[in-house]
Formats: C-alpha cells, sequence, structure tokens
C-alpha cells in the first residue's frame, strides 16, 4: 500500500486495472531498480543514471522482464504511464533520478522501453537446438548498451548536455521548460 501511494496517478490507473499481475510488476520494477543500483556503484556503464547509459540500461532491462514475465501489451502501457507520470512531475517542478524531467528524456525513454519489450518477447525462445535469441540478464543488457542497441542523451566529456549540432545546452537557461534542445543517440555515442 506505501508503494502505491508514491506511484502517479497514469500509474495507479495502470494497477487499478492489472490487479493480478501488479504486484508481480512492482517486484519486477524493485528489481532492476536494485540491479541498476549496485552497476551505479560498481561504476558500470558510464554511471549516469539521468541520460546516460545506466540509466538506457534500467529501462531496457526493466521492459524485457517485465515482457517476458506478463506481456509486452502490459510493460509498454505501464511504460507508457510511467512516462505520463514524469510529465505531471515536471509540471509540479519535480526531479527523477537527480534531473528535471523533459521531452528528450521522455523521447529516449520510450525508445529505449520498447527495444526492452522487442527483447523481452524474443527472449530465451528456443529453435530446437539452441536459443534464437538470448535470455534477458545483467551481462546482455550491458552489451546491448555498449554497442548501441539502446539510446541516451548527447553529452560531452564533462557531462555537460549537447544539442544534436554538438553546442552545450545552458540548461539553467532551460530551467523548467519541458523541449529542451537535447539531442537522443545511440548508447554507444562517445562523448566528445
Amino acid at each position: 500500500m506505501q508503494s502505491f501511494r508514491g506511484l502517479s496517478a497514469p500509474e495507479k490507473r495502470w494497477v487499478i486495472f492489472h490487479p493480478f499481475i501488479a504486484k508481480k510488476a512492482h517486484r519486477i520494477s524493485l528489481h532492476a531498480r536494485a540491479v541498476t543500483d549496485s552497476l551505479a556503484k560498481a561504476k558500470a556503464l558510464d554511471g549516469d543514471a539521468a541520460g546516460g547509459q545506466l540509466d538506457a540500461f534500467r529501462h531496457v532491462y526493466w521492459m524485457a522482464l517485465l515482457t517476458k514475465k506478463t506481456s509486452a501489451r502490459k510493460a509498454r502501457k505501464l511504460g507508457k504511464a510511467h512516462e505520463k507520470g514524469n510529465y505531471l512531475a515536471f509540471k509540479k517542478g519535480a526531479v527523477e533520478d537527480g534531473a528535471q524531467p523533459d521531452s528528450a528524456s521522455m523521447i529516449m525513454d520510450l525508445k529505449n522501453n520498447e527495444y526492452g519489450i522487442s527483447w523481452g518477447k524474443r527472449a530465451g525462445k528456443y529453435d530446437g537446438v539452441r536459443h534464437v535469441f538470448p535470455d534477458v540478464s545483467t551481462r546482455r543488457t550491458i552489451y546491448f548498451i555498449e554497442t548501441g542497441e539502446a539510446w541516451i542523451i548527447s553529452k560531452d566529456a564533462e557531462g555537460y548536455v549537447l544539442d544534436c549540432d554538438g553546442n552545450r545546452v545552458d540548461m539553467e537557461k532551460w530551467k523548467g521548460k519541458w523541449d529542451i534542445p537535447k539531442c537522443v543517440v545511440k548508447s554507444n555515442s562517445l562523448r566528445r
């Protein structure tokens, strides 16, 4: 019940419409967050939980597990509810993982959710002899992130957000704005 109260209105609606799998989805969500947190402590990927590889990992892994354990439709609806909740949080001035939600971050998250869903639908399938597509695992998710299968926000080597022309975005100027000129790039893009 405590967890339910902490959800956004769109996420609460998802729970109400999916009462039989809500508990399972909650456990999967907590697991995906715990694995991401342990990767952050281990300084895995780029360590950036707000628009970086770690953020991409969390969404891909979360959606792949949800899809495999429930269904693609239910996972997609929960992912969209989460992003709607982020938009409502933005309107209230709240932050997620230390950063203000914005349109580019939402696009990045939705793209990563879709990749996770597509993987979850195929994960662990056999052709009678071997796996046609690997099962959901932390190591495999990291591989997908490192090989550019997912999406991140473009940043330079010092961590400053870049637009699609490679110029730094003055985040102070864009404080409180939804449409920030961030650039969503493949997850293996080198920091400039």
